[in-house]
């Protein structure tokens, strides 16, 4: 499955219709690594730039697609909450947003980038890519092994 890198309104647009703003979705997996590492000699690897990525891997109970991820490159914050006891994890609506250089997903459909609030869902990065997988229904995790 290819890549699909948003640049333009337009495109992120498009995305949201055509995956019903998240409505009747779940956050299923999230997966966060950086380009930091120590190397077998114990040197520090560190790059000394926006460096963490994650990805979102999101389902849905609609067809074409059901099933989506997104890869957020350069995270510059991130906030997800989990779903409290006796509530369930039912995304009814999401949002994706560009300002200025920067691309932000929240479950909160009246986000205000300018005005974050910790009581929301987001994550934002410099970069934003997403692509369809309706071959990853169901329970079993893609990002990891559960035991």
């Amino acid at each position: 499955m290819k890549w699909i890198e948003l640049k333009e309104e337009s495109e992120i647009k498009e995305l949201l219709e055509l995956y019903g703003y998240f409505h009747d979705g779940c956050l299923k997996e999230m997966h966060m690594w950086t380009e930091t590492y120590v190397e077998e000699n114990l040197n520090m690897n560190a790059p000394g730039k926006l460096d963490t990525n994650v990805k979102l891997l999101f389902q849905r109970q609609f067809k074409n697609p059901s099933v989506i991820e997104l890869w957020f490159e350069g995270v510059t914050g991130m906030h997800i909450l989990p779903t409290p006891e006796n509530f369930t994890s039912i995304l009814f609506e999401a949002v994706i947003e560009k300002q200025k250089d920067t691309y932000y997903w929240s479950d909160d459909i009246d986000f205000d980038p300018s005005n974050i609030e910790h009581n929301v869902s987001f994550i934002s990065a410099k970069k934003l890519r997403w692509r369809e997988r309706n071959d990853w229904m169901g329970k079993q995790n893609r990002y990891g092994v559960s035991e």
